[in-house]
């Protein structure tokens, strides 16, 4: 699944055109790397997305092409760093 669409299905990001522009300008990073909106997600990737104030990083548990809001959540984990 493109990336973009994985954030706009998981619900990270509100609209897919948004989770586009933010890939463009370089705010979304896969697995340490920045990804454009076409990069294919694979289980087990880690985002990063820095949109606002707080950054968000989370690891991909489940790929869907279509999630209720109930379900959207249990597409991805959140990871907390320790490290401040």
């Amino acid at each position: 699944m493109r990336l973009d669409k994985y954030l706009k299905v998981s619900r990270i990001i509100k609209r897919r055109t948004v989770a586009n522009e933010a890939c463009d300008a370089g705010r979304v990073i896969v697995n340490g790397k920045p990804a454009r909106a076409s990069y294919d997600v694979k289980m087990g990737d880690i985002l990063e997305i820095s949109l606002g104030a707080h950054p968000i990083k989370a690891e991909v548990t489940g790929i869907n092409e279509y999630a209720k809001k109930e379900d959207a959540g249990l597409m991805y984990k959140l990871i907390t760093d320790t490290k401040q």
